[in-house]
C-alpha cells in the first residue's frame, strides 16, 4: 500500500541561475513553477524561491492539513533557508527581514481563480527591520497594511457581508482618505498607515474572534494551506468546469522572496505581453504603475500607464488625452526609465524566442533593479491565436504542425460570431469610451451584480471593476463594462480568455450599486436598460444595435488550409435547409452527415399535411396525405442536394414519435380542429391515442416505417426523385439513406427492402439511374453489439451518440439537467456526457460497433452525427477509432476540421 512517504521530492528550489526543475515539468510544478525554474536556469533575474508540487495538493485533499504540513516541514524550512542565504536576509528578523510571497500555480493558467498572499513575514518586529534596512518608513508600513489586508481576506476570510456592502478593509481605507482629505492611497502618510494596520487587525479579530497571527511560520503555513484550499473554492471549480480542467490535477504552491515595486518613485510593477493579446499584432505592449505592487495593476484599482512609447501614444488617442498631458502626466516606462525599459524589452525578446510563443510577463522594479516574477504562454483571443501562429510560422520560429497544435479548436467559435452592422453603428449614440479590452460586439440589458447576470436572456455586466468572484456572471453575460482598470486588469484578461466582449476603464461612468444606476455625464441608465459594447474600439452605445455575420480573416483561411493538409477525418455538417448548407460549405463542410427530415415538417402546409396523415383512419387515408407531402419533400431534398452539389448527403428517415406533430394545448387543439374541419374531441382522442409513457423508447424511428411502410415509401421516392431531377439538370448528387433507431438486423432489412424497391421503380420510370447508399444510425447499444450482422447488409454506419449516450447511461437528456450538474460537482462524472463523449463507456460501444462492422464489411463507411461531432476531444476519439468522418452543426465545422488535424498530428508524434 502506497503511503505519503513513498513520494521522493515534494519541494523544488530555484534562484541565482539554478533550478531543480524546468519548463517540461508543468504537470508536477504547475505552469508558474516550471517557468520560474526555467527562467532562473537560463539566467533571467528571478527572485529565489521554491515550488511545492501539485502532487502535494492531491495528498492534501486526501490526507488533510496536519499530515501534509508535518511531512513538508523539514523540506520547507530547508527551502526557506536557501532563500535567506541567496537574499542575505532572515525570516522574521527585526533587522534584515526575509519577506515572502505565496502564490498558486496550476499546470494551466487560471488567472485570478486561486489565492495569493504577498509581504508574508510582516509583523511588529519585521516592520522595524524593513524601516532600518530601507530607511523608508512609509514603504514599510504600506507593505505591512497590504499584508494584513491580503492575509485577512485570503486566509482568514474577512470580506463584505453582502454584495451590496463594501469590503471592510476598503471601507477603512476610504475613511482614512476622507479624514485626510486625499484621493489616492499614495497620499496617506506613515501615521495614517500605522493606524490602518491597527484598524485592519481589529477588523480581523472582530471577524475571527482571535488575535492576528504574528509568528511568520504560522503565517507561512496558513498561507500555503490556504492556496491548496483555494483549488476547491467555488470560482476555481467553476473555471475548471468551464475549461474542462480535471480536479485531480491540483495546484502547486510557489513561495518566493518578495521584491517591492512600492519602495518609491524608482520602483514599480507591471504586466506585459510580447504581442498584442487582443489582435495578435507583433508589438511589445503592457502596463505599469510606479510605486505600486503587482495586485494594483490587475485589480484595476488604479488605471496604469503604458510600457512602450508607441503604446502610450495609442492609449492617449483612445482616452482623448493630449500629447502634452500624456507626456507630462502619463509617460511610458520607455520614457520614464529608459535603461529599465531596454532591459525589459531584451528580456521579453529572449523569452518569446525561448518558448516560441507569445508570453504574458509579470515584473517588478525594486529600487532601480528589474525582477521577472512570471512568464507564461499568454491568453489571447481567437483572432490573436490564429494570427500569432501564422506569423510565427512565417518567421520560421515554429513548424506547420506546431502552428496547428497552438490552436484551441473551441476558441475558433469566437471568429464566427456576428459583428455590429456598419450602418447601424453610424446611427448609434455613443455614451462613453473606454479601452478595447477584448474584441467583439455585445448588446444586452444592464446588470450590476455577477450573480444576477442570468436575469435577462442578454445581459451586459457593468462593474466598477471585476474580481475573480465575478467569473460565473462574466461567463453568462454577453459583454463586460468596467469603470476602472486597464488592458491587463482582471476583467480584460479573463474576458479575452473567454472570447467575451469587454470595454474596461471607461472613466466617465459612475456606478451606484445600492440604487442600481449607472450615470454617464449626467445621464442615468438603470438596471434592465439596453446598451451595446464594441470591444474592438472601446465604445459604449445606447440601446440595441443590429449585427451582421462575421467575415473570416485571411489568417483564419490559412490555418484552415493547414488543418485540411494534415487531417484524415472528413468533416460534414448536420443541416436541413439551403441556408444551413451554404453556411456549412463556406466553413468547409464536405457533405451532410445528418439531414433530419422531421425538421422539414414543422411549419406551414407541411405540418397540415403531416397532421392529415396522422389523423387518417386507414392506409388509404395516410397514402392520400403522403401524396400531398411528396412534392414538398422532393423540393426540400432537391434544394439541399443542390446546395451540397458534389458532396454526399445522409438523409435520416422520419425518426420522432408522431405525437410531436400534434398540439397538446387545448387552444392549439381548437385551431387544429378548425384547420382540419373536424371536432376538437376527435383531435383530443388522437392526441390521447398517440400518448406514450416513454416516447424516447416508444413508437419512433424504424418502428414507424415498419408499422407504416407507406411513410418510408414516400420519403424514399422523394429522395431518389430529387436526385434524379438534379442529374437531369447536370448536378451531381450522392444520397445516402439512413434507417434510424434499429436494434436488430431484421429491422434494417425490412426498411432497406422498401427503399431499394422504390428506388428501382423510380429508375424504371425515369429511364436512368444514380448511385446511392443505404445505411443505418447506430444509436441503440444492441445495434453496436451486433454490428457485424448489421454490416453484412448496411453500406454505412453513423453513430448517433446523443441517443446512444441516453440509452447507454440510462439518462433522459431532457431531464438530466436536474442531476448532471450535481454529478459533475461531486465528481461522479468529469463532464456532461451529452457535450463530451464518454470515451470510457459509450466510447467502447462505438469502438465495438466500428470494429465488428468492418469485420464483415471492410468497406463500411463509418461516421458520427451526434453533437459530439464538433467537440474537440470527441473528434480526437473518432480519429483514433478510424472513422471516415464526423458531422456537426455548421458553425462547428471549422472546430472539427482543426481538431481532426490535431488528432492526426498527435497520432504521428
Amino acid at each position: 500500500m502506497e503511503t505519503l512517504k513513498d513520494v521522493k521530492q515534494r519541494v523544488y528550489k530555484f534562484g541565482n541561475k539554478t533550478a531543480d526543475g524546468n519548463s517540461t515539468m508543468k504537470n508536477l510544478l504547475g505552469g508558474k513553477g516550471a517557468n520560474l525554474a526555467e527562467m532562473s536556469a537560463i539566467g533571467i533575474p528571478v527572485p529565489p524561491g521554491f515550488t511545492i508540487t501539485t502532487d502535494v495538493c492531491t495528498e492534501y485533499n486526501k490526507y488533510g492539513k496536519n499530515e501534509v504540513v508535518a511531512l513538508l516541514k523539514n523540506d520547507v524550512e530547508e527551502a526557506v533557508a536557501n532563500v535567506e542565504n541567496l537574499m542575505g536576509t532572515k525570516f522574521g528578523s527585526n533587522e534584515n527581514p526575509c519577506l515572502l510571497s505565496v502564490r498558486s500555480g496550476a499546470r494551466v493558467s487560471m488567472p485570478g481563480m486561486m489565492d495569493t498572499v504577498l509581504n508574508l513575514g510582516m509583523n511588529d518586529n519585521s516592520v522595524q527591520g524593513l524601516i532600518a534596512k530601507t530607511g523608508n518608513a512609509r514603504f514599510a508600513w504600506d507593505s505591512y497594511r497590504r499584508f494584513v489586508q491580503m492575509f485577512g481576506g485570503v486566509v482568514l476570510g474577512v470580506g463584505a457581508k453582502s454584495k451590496e456592502d463594501h469590503d471592510p478593509f476598503e471601507e477603512i481605507i476610504h475613511k482614512a482618505k476622507e479624514a485626510k482629505g486625499v484621493q489616492l492611497d499614495t497620499e496617506l502618510e506613515v501615521e495614517d498607515l500605522k493606524q490602518m494596520v491597527a484598524d485592519f487587525k481589529a477588523a480581523c479579530t472582530a471577524y475571527t474572534g482571535e488575535e492576528f497571527p504574528e509568528d511568520p511560520w504560522d503565517q507561512l503555513w496558513a498561507s500555503i494551506t490556504a492556496v491548496f484550499d483555494s483549488w476547491m473554492n467555488p470560482r476555481a471549480i467553476y473555471y475548471r468546469g468551464m475549461n474542462q480542467i480535471p480536479e485531480e490535477w491540483g495546484t502547486a504552491v510557489n513561495v518566493q522572496a518578495m521584491v517591492y515595486g512600492n519602495m518609491g518613485n524608482n520602483s514599480g510593477t507591471g504586466v506585459a505581453f510580447t504581442r498584442d493579446a487582443a489582435t495578435g499584432e507583433n508589438v511589445f505592449n503592457g502596463e505599469y504603475l510606479i510605486n505600486a505592487q503587482g495586485e494594483d495593476v490587475v485589480a484595476g484599482v488604479r488605471t496604469p500607464q503604458q510600457i512602450t512609447l508607441e503604446g502610450s501614444k495609442r492609449w492617449a488617442v483612445l482616452a482623448g488625452v493630449s500629447e502634452e498631458d500624456r507626456k507630462n502626466k502619463y509617460p511610458s516606462l520607455e520614457e520614464l526609465m529608459p535603461a529599465i525599459y531596454e532591459e525589459l524589452n531584451n528580456t521579453q525578446d529572449i523569452l518569446e524566442k525561448h518558448y516560441n510563443d507569445m508570453q504574458d510577463l509579470e515584473f517588478t522594479i525594486q529600487d532601480g533593479k528589474l525582477w521577472m516574477l512570471q512568464t507564461r504562454n499568454g491568453k489571447r483571443t481567437a483572432a490573436a491565436m490564429v494570427r500569432i501562429a501564422m506569423e510565427l510560422l512565417k518567421d520560421g520560429m515554429i513548424t506547420e504542425k506546431e502552428a496547428l497544435l497552438m490552436q484551441e479548436p473551441a476558441k475558433l467559435d469566437e471568429l464566427l460570431h456576428p459583428v455590429f452592422d456598419g450602418d447601424a453603428i453610424k446611427a448609434a449614440k455613443v455614451l462613453a469610451k473606454g479601452l478595447p479590452a477584448s474584441p467583439g460586439a455585445a448588446t444586452g440589458q444592464i446588470v450590476f451584480f455577477a450573480d444576477e447576470a442570468n436575469k435577462y436572456p442578454q445581459s451586459i455586466l457593468v462593474r466598477v471593476e471585476t474580481s475573480p468572484e465575478d467569473l460565473e456572471g462574466m461567463n453568462i453575460a454577453k459583454g463586460i463594462l468596467t469603470a476602472r482598470g486597464g488592458m491587463t486588469s482582471h476583467a480584460a484578461v479573463v474576458a479575452r480568455g473567454m472570447g467575451k466582449c469587454c470595454v474596461s476603464g471607461a472613466g466617465n461612468i459612475q456606478i451606484n450599486y445600492k440604487t442600481r444606476v449607472m450615470t454617464i455625464d449626467g445621464e442615468e441608465l438603470k438596471e434592465g436598460d439596453w446598451i451595446s459594447l464594441n470591444g474592438s474600439t472601446g465604445e459604449v452605445y445606447d440601446g440595441k444595435i443590429g449585427t451582421k455575420d462575421a467575415e473570416l480573416s485571411g489568417n483564419f483561411g490559412e490555418i484552415m488550409k493547414l488543418a485540411d493538409k494534415y487531417r484524415k477525418l472528413g468533416v460534414r455538417t448536420n443541416a436541413e435547409t439551403e441556408r444551413e448548407c451554404k453556411v456549412a460549405v463556406q466553413f468547409g463542410a464536405e457533405g451532410i452527415g445528418l439531414c433530419r427530415t422531421e425538421h422539414m415538417f414543422f411549419e406551414g402546409e407541411r405540418l397540415v399535411r403531416m397532421r392529415e396523415m396522422i389523423l387518417a383512419e386507414d392506409e388509404a387515408g395516410r397514402r392520400e396525405a403522403l401524396n400531398k407531402l411528396l412534392p414538398i419533400q422532393r423540393k426540400d431534398f432537391k434544394d439541399v442536394f443542390a446546395a451540397m452539389a458534389g458532396f454526399p448527403v445522409t438523409v435520416r428517415l422520419l425518426d420522432p414519435p408522431l405525437h410531436e406533430f400534434v398540439p397538446h394545448e387545448e387552444e392549439n387543439q381548437k385551431e387544429m380542429a378548425d384547420e382540419m374541419g373536424i371536432s376538437v374531441e376527435a383531435i383530443k382522442q388522437k392526441v390521447e391515442d398517440l400518448k406514450e409513457f416513454n416516447p424516447m423508447l416508444g413508437h419512433r424511428g424504424c418502428r414507424l416505417g415498419i408499422t407504416y411502410p407507406e411513410i418510408t415509401e414516400m420519403q424514399a421516392r422523394a429522395i431518389i426523385e430529387a436526385a434524379m431531377e438534379l442529374k437531369a439538370e447536370g448536378v451531381k448528387t450522392f444520397p445516402e439513406i439512413m434507417i434510424p433507431l434499429i436494434g436488430t438486423v431484421k429491422e434494417f432489412k425490412l426498411q432497406e427492402e422498401i427503399v431499394r424497391r422504390i428506388a428501382e421503380q423510380v429508375f424504371e420510370e425515369k429511364g436512368d439511374r444514380i448511385d446511392y447508399l443505404v445505411g443505418t444510425m447506430i444509436e441503440i447499444p444492441r445495434a453496436a453489439l451486433t454490428a457485424d450482422k448489421i454490416a453484412e447488409a448496411a453500406e454505412f454506419f453513423s453513430f448517433g451518440t446523443n441517443d446512444l449516450t441516453q440509452m447507454g447511461f440510462g439518462y433522459s437528456r431532457d431531464d438530466a439537467g436536474k442531476f448532471l450538474p450535481i454529478y459533475i460537482e461531486k465528481g461522479v462524472l468529469k463532464s456532461d456526457p451529452f457535450q463530451v463523449l464518454d470515451q470510457e463507456g459509450i466510447g467502447q460501444l462505438v469502438e465495438i460497433g466500428t470494429s465488428k462492422g468492418r469485420s464483415t464489411n471492410p468497406k463500411l463507411k463509418v461516421g458520427i452525427c451526434g453533437e459530439h461531432g464538433g467537440e474537440p476531444s470527441s473528434v480526437e476519439f473518432c480519429h483514433s477509432v478510424g472513422m471516415n468522418y464526423v458531422s456537426c452543426s455548421p458553425f462547428r465545422v471549422p472546430i472539427a476540421r482543426l481538431a481532426a488535424a490535431q488528432a492526426a498530428i498527435k497520432e504521428q508524434a
